[in-house]
């Protein structure tokens, strides 16, 4: 029996439409597809059979688990999706609205961002849809006063950071002084707007240029104002018991500023007590009173005395 390559040929060319959109989240309809392939609807029916024994297959060899089914709504079939590689719609929509939210970056690098976000992990059905419910904020983003570009060398950084490699770094200070140091870079962090490195200067006099010549904590620099760096091949060890954990500093630190480790305890007479305990991630309340509770936390430095000072007679200090 001779071979219809043809037949074959358009096969497979149907098949890969209906998959192409199932993957991009459009509706399948069986009849619609069978009149634009000049096909009859149960020849359209084992196209999508096929697709389900594919994806099927797929499953069983451990990859994502996905299924073509058919929504009676719809009047179509779609594919539903375990995924857990990618983020769903809701998903997107909220890591978006925290990057704006955030407003960490210069408006031409966020929108890139947003886009590929949006390109990479929803449905072409739901694109404009998305981008629709951003647009206005998108619009009104308001970007940092720096207007400094630094995610680029973030990942250089980053790999400082992993790969123990010491830096050189020329930073400027609040007041618009510079600074040349050698620094050991241990964490990348971000707070209230900004992204700071986190690292241990080699080679400094700290009785003269620390205000506590004891801190045995890092000094924390803000990313967009490193003049210039380099990373060098000398690299630094630091014991495994000692290592650097962004997670419990950052629980313990507030506003970026650095310090010695407090122990503080104060009365919270507010409303929103898990306001509280949400803003000072090691607090806990240690008595109820009649007009509040009693609390205490452990922080690093004066960064927290901001904080207490800005909820006015609803925290007083003990």
């Amino acid at each position: 029996m001779e071979y219809d390559n043809s037949a074959s040929e358009q096969k497979s060319l149907r098949v890969l439409s209906i998959y192409s959109r199932l993957m991009n989240g459009e509706v399948i309809n069986k009849y619609d597809e069978a009149e634009h392939f000049g096909k009859s609807d149960r020849t359209i029916q084992n196209d999508i059979d096929d697709i389900r024994a594919f994806f099927a297959e797929q499953t069983s060899m451990g990859e994502a688990e996905r299924e073509v089914v058919y929504e009676k709504k719809l009047n179509g079939y779609c594919l539903k999706t375990t995924d857990r590689q990618f983020l769903n719609n809701s998903e997107i929509l909220a890591v978006c609205k925290i990057l704006l939210e955030s407003r960490a970056f210069c408006k031409s690098d966020l929108e890139p961002m947003i886009e590929k976000l949006i390109l990479n992990c929803v449905p072409k059905s739901k694109h404009s849809m998305v981008k629709e419910l951003l647009a206005n904020e998108i619009y009104h983003y308001i970007e940092p006063r720096h207007g400094k570009h630094f995610i680029d060398r973030m990942w250089e950084i980053a790999e400082a950071v992993k790969n123990h490699c010491c830096m050189d770094i020329t930073y400027i200070k609040q007041d618009g002084s510079s600074v040349k140091r050698k620094i050991e870079p241990v964490g990348i962090m971000f707070s209230e707007y900004y992204f700071y490195l986190t690292a241990f200067i080699k080679n400094i006099d700290k009785e003269k240029e620390f205000r506590n010549k004891d801190d045995l904590f890092p000094t924390i620099y803000r990313i967009d104002r490193i003049q210039s760096f380099a990373v060098l091949k000398e690299h630094f060890d630091i014991p495994y018991r000692d290592r650097f954990e962004e997670g419990e500093f950052r629980k313990r630190i507030m506003f970026m500023y650095g310090g010695k480790l407090r122990r503080i305890k104060f009365k919270y007479k507010g409303k929103c007590v898990e306001s509280v305990l949400d803003r000072l991630p090691t607090a806990r309340i240690i008595e109820h009173t009649d007009d509040g509770c009693i609390i205490s936390a452990e922080v690093f430095g004066d960064g927290v005395d901001m904080w207490i000072r800005s909820q006015g007679d609803m925290v007083e200090m003990l």
